[in-house]
């Protein structure tokens, strides 16, 4: 027996509150190191279970409740299985939400972000989360953002990490850059101002030297990852493929190179088009007259406003500036006079496009606001074509207003004509390499990851500004560059970095030529922070690594990993991005991060998302104050599917409380000994029991925690019946059925589950009992429910042998009076037996 077993049995559940019982057990797994992950010696199977660590903003509330409870679930579930688990938790505590608290208050962020911090620890803690406290980490503390500041000259190193100026998205409400995956729906992610573009020197990742592999990897993950995930982040990186077509530009010395993915079409190119905010723009127009050039200035300073997908809108006005300057089409020598467009983005291909405006539907509307010529070069009324037996003239796209778009066969296309898409694709980028003018590419949707941003909480660049006007980086053995004191800073956003006015941070000295320099006053993309933290969990506390190779062939990749379906592409692309890179420098032996991606459904409250900014916050303090954590556990498991949404109004938190005391009242009532045989107890508890045990790591395994409860709340109903009748409390099989109870709460109901296995006399703790074998022979069913059908309706449902005959099922079906009165007065056709489940009688009349 325990220590604990030696209290006075009184304190039951009447007399001991789910607070004192939860006080008493998180003190013990505290004092017991319970949930520490086992070292290098341990030679258990590994597990590594994660939720995607949160941001130390206010209280804890019900998302943050649901998200942290199903890793939790598992983890425990994985410790009774024989594995050495690892369960951390750190902050994502850099970024704009600390920085705007601290403006708002006067502040600085390190304060607000730490109390926050020691705030959601309390309430973890009180919820019972299994978490290895010797492995937190926090992103804003110098011994971890040394670690981004290292893995930032790792890619410097490798040409992955690049400054370069160009049109980014610009925030004016924060006041800063944001990466393309930042924008949605042309705002700002955070905080939903409109977002415009904006021409700034900035630091980039070059993720698009991955996209190939960040894309095709993603097969791999199939069935181990949600599909709309990997859909959505193939989307994303959209590669296309088709050709670089070089044209040359009278009166400039170097061609233009623009992306196509129908280098076929070229015979039917009569215009081109550049994207007014791209630099060849801004370069071709200073050859134009005053006029032009005035009017291209005004266009340039209404298409900024602009957003990216109101440019890319389908139903939208077309509008442009003719520039005065022709291209030369490559496969013809024909002069296309080159338009400035909005429908045209710069960061797409190379910023320009060939117009096809019989075959694309954007060019056409431009070609028809501006009577631009408009030529057929596929024929899609041939066999096979997209408007196969149409008559073609009919279809003129000038008279129509709509392209000829799908498939056909070449037309007015010179040694081209009579060949498939497929075909001339081939031979149009063959003749193009043969002469130099084009060659096979692909392009990607992806573009490099912008990481610059003009705020003060975050990752310092590691990066020099020489007086000469070369950048150099920051020595390893000099890292980390700390962020300086807020005192005498202005963190107000002004669109440059309040690190600027710190002056005696920003001068300093080259270490390694002895020169004067400046600091980089940019900070980091949060994401840089939360792309690796997972690698840092294996070695939080070591200044000598980032990680321990050693330890990351251990224990990872993350066996399981939960989080919301918002960061599908965000986190997840980047995680997986610096993941490659690690593994190409030879760091770690895996290239995916997570093995297995869960997405949780959101807490719904007034019909909208549970969350700070809607002010519709149900508080976890508010909530184990009232009811304590297992029962709040209880019933968000038992609220629905993982995937689900969860409305919080159909979550009962009462009832949870009400069952939980149901369980402890089992244990106060048994009485029979421990190890007591269940060989000679009640037989149908005992299949309830045995069959939960065979079923119940499935439904762990695949998340159905609603169901593993349901099943528990159907054991312990048999184990009332069963004390409240025959040979009562003293009924082994009791004691086996609740013991069962103990074990399969304890991952959803830790505290319940301790209390109980303790009150059965075991010895403490039950979350290290090993999960039991359910016993064959209790999984046979002696009887089944058969249903009877008349006429393809249920009649009668018979109670049969499970190994009845087909023909003697048959004939108990007939013999039942229920079934008699249904086949009066009607001839059997045809009698479908299914044995054991199912007899229908075919009739007619």
């Amino acid at each position: 027996m325990s220590e604990h077993s030696s209290e006075s049995h009184a304190e039951s559940t009447e007399t001991m509150s789910a607070h004192d019982i939860q006080h008493k057990w998180q003190k013990y797994w505290a004092e017991n190191e319970t949930f520490l992950a086992g070292g290098a010696e341990d030679d258990r199977p590994r597990k590594y279970i994660l939720g995607m660590f949160p941001y130390p903003s206010g209280d804890l509330h019900m998302g943050h409740a649901i998200n942290y409870l199903y890793p939790d679930i598992v983890a425990r579930y994985w410790r009774h299985r024989g594995h050495n688990v690892l369960n951390p938790i750190g902050w994502d505590s850099f970024g704009l939400p600390a920085e705007n608290a601290a403006i708002k208050r006067g502040a600085d962020p390190r304060e607000w972000t730490y109390k926050n911090i020691d705030q959601h620890k309390a309430g973890f803690r009180g919820y019972g989360m299994s978490y290895d406290w010797s492995r937190v980490l926090h992103t804003s503390d110098p011994e971890y953002y040394r670690w981004n500041q290292w893995l930032f000259l790792q890619l410097h190193e490798r040409g992955l990490a690049y400054r370069r100026k160009s049109s980014v998205n610009w925030c004016p409400n924060d006041q800063t850059v944001l990466a393309n995956e930042q924008v949605v729906d042309g705002r700002c992610e955070r905080c939903g101002a409109e977002v415009v573009k904006k021409k700034l020197t900035q630091w980039y990742f070059k993720i698009t030297d991955y996209a190939d592999r960040l894309l095709d990897d993603l097969d791999g993950l199939e069935g181990h990852w949600p599909h709309k995930v990997l859909q959505m982040q193939r989307n994303w990186i959209g590669r296309s493929t088709g050709a670089d077509v070089d044209f040359r530009i009278e009166g400039r010395e170097e061609p233009v190179t623009v992306f196509s993915t129908r280098p076929d079409t070229l015979h039917g190119a009569t215009f081109f088009v550049v994207a007014p905010d791209a630099d060849l723009a801004a370069e071709l127009v200073s050859g134009a007259s005053a006029e032009v050039r005035a009017r291209f200035e005004d266009y340039l300073a209404t298409v900024q406003k602009q957003t990216e997908i109101e440019r890319q809108s389908t139903d939208r006005p077309k509008t442009g500036v003719f520039l005065e300057r022709y291209a030369i089409n490559p496969v013809n020598g024909e002069r296309l006079p080159i338009w400035a467009a909005d429908y045209v983005l710069a960061d797409y291909g190379h910023g320009a496009v060939m117009a096809v405006p019989a075959h694309d539907q954007r060019d056409l509307d431009f070609a028809r606001t501006f009577e631009l010529p408009v030529r057929i070069v596929v024929d899609t009324t041939v066999d096979g074509g997209a408007n196969a037996g149409e008559d073609l003239a009919e279809l003129d796209p000038v008279a129509t207003g709509k392209a000829l778009v799908g498939t056909g066969s070449m037309t007015g296309s010179g040694e081209l004509d009579g060949l498939d898409k497929s075909a001339a694709i081939a031979s149009t980028i063959e003749r193009m390499e043969a002469s130099g003018t084009g060659r096979s590419a692909k392009n990607f949707r992806l573009r490099d990851w912008l990481i610059s941003r003009q705020r003060f909480w975050g990752t310092p660049i590691p990066m020099l500004h020489l007086q000469d006007g070369t950048v150099v980086p920051v020595p390893e053995d000099r890292l980390p560059v700390t962020l300086p004191s807020v005192e005498g800073l202005d963190l107000r956003p002004k669109g440059t970095s309040p690190l600027g006015a710190a002056e005696s941070w920003v001068r300093t000295v080259d270490s390694t030529s002895g020169e004067p320099a400046l600091r980089d006053t940019d900070t980091m993309d949060t994401f840089v922070d939360s792309s690796w933290y997972f690698l840092r969990f294996l070695s939080p506390n070591s200044d000598q690594f980032a990680f321990d190779p050693e330890e990351a062939k251990r224990w990872a990749p993350v066996d399981g990993y939960f989080g919301g379906v918002e960061h599908a592409i965000l986190h997840l692309l980047y995680a997986r991005f610096i993941t490659k890179v690690l593994h190409d420098m030879g760091l770690i032996d895996f290239d995916e991060p997570f093995t297995n991606l869960v997405n949780q459904g959101m807490v719904i409250m007034d019909g909208a998302k549970m969350s700070k900014s809607k002010g519709n916050l149900v508080e976890l303090s508010d909530l184990l104050g009232q009811y304590g954590a297992d029962a709040l556990r209880l019933g968000l498991a038992f609220a629905g599917p993982v995937e689900d949404d969860k409305e919080w109004n159909g979550v009962s938190i009462s009832g949870a409380h009400k069952f939980l005391s149901r369980v402890l009242r089992v244990g106060d009532e048994t009485s029979s000994p421990v190890g007591a045989d269940a060989s000679a107890g009640d037989i149908g508890l005992r299949r309830i029991t045995h069959r939960l045990l065979a079923d119940a790591p499935g439904l762990l395994e695949q998340t159905k925690f609603n169901v593993l409860v349901a099943r528990l709340m159907e054991l312990v109903n048999g184990i009332r019946k069963t004390i409240d009748s025959g040979a009562g409390a003293a009924d082994p099989a009791v004691r086996e059925a609740a013991e069962t109870v103990a074990l399969m709460l304890e991952p959803i109901s830790p505290h319940t589950a301790e209390e109980l296995w303790e009150r059965l006399g075991n010895e403490a703790s039950v979350s290290a009992v090993p999960w039991p074998d359910a016993d064959p022979a209790l999984l046979v069913e002696d009887t089944v429910i058969c249903a009877v059908q008349v006429g393809g309706k249920v009649r009668a449902t018979i109670e049969v042998s499970a190994g009845l005959s087909e023909a003697d099922l048959e004939a108990a079906a007939r013999s039942d009076e229920r079934v008699q009165r249904a086949l009066e007065g009607k001839e059997i056709v045809r009698v479908i037996v299914r044995a054991p489940k199912i007899v229908n009688f075919a009739v007619k009349g």
